[in-house]
């Protein structure tokens, strides 16, 4: 089965490669590009099943083993984000056949869409940190193009600060990476958590650690390097935006979970609580963001921001009811926020604005709409018994066991906040007199729902089936906690 961990990294690399030579057939490459991600859905089902029965997969690449060698692994947690990434990757992709023009598609946009699936689904299964910088690196150069792709000054112009923070951070990378190789002589991370666990220099491996947390903290928008977020996924189209909204935070976010419970757990102490601090940071000003804003889209971008701090905050508490929570807040985020920005996308296909000044009444005309985006804006907001309520709660009273009253309280009075804001768009935009015009009260509708109508169906599944999610979250904490698991699956000891 092992092979099979190849499969959600080389399939659409190779794909996505041979496209490149069909760029005059746009409809051969929604064909190819459909069953491609749609193969990529079910093999990740498929490998996480296997996982969840018979334990840790590892495949060395080349025959070379580890620590020696290049080596894939498929824990629940990597295998869990192939399969929220495969789901996005699918909604996304066939909401973009009813949202891009042709002449977007020509210039290679199914191409750059699967290798940028290639670099997160990299990012997720790789087992040493060089081949993370280069998965990461996958990822960008694919999000770099995508982000401008249609060329409007706005998008250019953002998509500068875009670039400019992401090489930064990928400096910062580099360098801690040699720091880190010239400490333990190694770049596999089983390897490096075993020599991290042996070495007795506690201020190196602080400095280290704080290191990759701010090169993973730029990558996925926390406090206080969150500031090219919004104006960067205001610009590409919804189609693209409710991908990066929906995934690509999430790679930062992985990786800080991954490395700071395998790698830098010598110090929790000082380590979790800089995170928890960043957590507190990132939930509030976000959402101070969002709160202040009158575009749809903008409200959407400043959320993620204040999003992410929930799942840091699963991590700063450090306890196994914390980090549950985290995860099934990063699941049930990654669906909701993808699907809130295909709403965005879908009402300004309508109206031609994302302004909610300009926008009322669409309930009149597209009632379908209105309420499932309301679903969707609950269920972020936290309400019962929705997905977003059970995340939240988990972590609520972990951090009431841990006696973290200032922090919680912060994560409150964002979900107050958020509730606020969600409130707002949908009473901006789907409430009052209607003021659509003419043709504009018969655009068909139905194409555009049809994606996402199982994004919905799932965070409302996500909320009924708390209790079986829940307890997949708690193993996967568990697995995440115990590092021994990871390394001896890796270094077979």
């Amino acid at each position: 089965m092992n092979n099979l961990l190849l499969v959600p990294i080389l399939l659409p690399f190779i794909v996505g490669t041979i496209l490149i030579f069909f760029k005059a057939y746009p409809r051969v490459q929604r064909w190819i590009s459909a069953l491609t991600t749609l193969v990529m859905l079910v093999v990740s089902f498929y490998i996480t099943y296997i996982i969840y029965t018979d334990g840790i997969q590892t495949i060395e690449l080349s025959g070379w083993v580890p620590p020696f060698g290049i080596v894939l692994v498929g824990d629940l947690f990597s295998s869990l984000m192939v399969i929220l990434s495969s789901i996005v990757g699918v909604v996304c992709l066939f909401f973009a056949f009813q949202t891009i023009s042709q002449e977007r598609e020509k210039f290679y946009f199914y191409p750059l869409y699967l290798f940028l699936l290639t670099g997160v689904h990299g990012a997720f299964l790789t087992g040493d940190l060089f081949n993370l910088f280069v998965f990461f690196e996958v990822m960008l150069i694919a999000s770099y193009v995508l982000i401008v792709h249609g060329g409007t000054k706005y998008q250019l112009r953002e998509s500068f600060k875009y670039v400019v923070i992401n090489v930064f951070a990928s400096m910062f990378f580099i360098v801690g990476i040699a720091y880190i190789y010239g400490i333990t002589g190694t770049l596999n991370m089983a390897d490096i958590a075993v020599k991290v666990a042996e070495l007795e220099q506690t201020g190196v491996l602080n400095a280290i650690a704080i290191l990759f947390l701010i090169v993973f903290g730029m990558k996925g928008a926390l406090f206080p390097l969150y500031f090219w977020l919004p104006n960067s996924y205001y610009g590409p189209p919804s189609a693209i935006a409710a991908l990066f909204g929906g995934l690509l935070t999430k790679v930062g976010i992985y990786a800080i979970i991954r490395t700071f419970t395998l790698i830098f757990v010598h110090d929790p102490g000082f380590t979790h609580n800089i995170i928890l601090f960043l957590a507190g940071g990132t939930m509030f000003f976000g959402v101070l963001g969002a709160v202040s804003q009158f575009d749809f889209k903008r409200i959407l971008s400043y959320h993620i921001i204040s999003q992410v701090g929930y799942m840091a905050l699963g991590l700063g508490l450090f306890t196994p009811l914390a980090l549950a929570g985290a995860i099934y807040y990063i699941a049930h985020h990654i669906i909701v926020k993808a699907a809130l920005f295909l709403f965005c996308g879908a009402t300004e296909k309508i109206t031609g604005t994302t302004d909610l000044k300009k926008m009322s009444g669409l309930l009149k005309s597209y009632p379908a709409l209105g309420w499932l985006f309301l679903v969707s804006a609950i269920s972020l907001a936290g309400i019962p018994p929705l997905s977003g309520f059970f995340s939240k709660f988990a972590l609520i009273l972990s951090g009431i066991q841990e006696e973290r009253y200032f922090i919680i309280f912060i994560s409150l009075i964002v979900g107050l906040l958020t509730l606020f804001s969600m409130m707002k768009i949908f009473i901006y935009v789907f409430w009052g007199e209607e003021t659509l015009k003419g043709e504009e009260k018969k655009k068909p509708i139905l194409p555009l729902l049809l994606p996402i109508l199982p994004l919905v169906a799932l965070t409302v599944i996500l909320g009924i089936a708390a209790e079986p999610i829940f307890s997949f979250s708690m193993e996967v904490a568990e697995q995440l906690l115990d590092p021994s698991i990871y390394i001896n699956s890796v270094l077979k000891e």
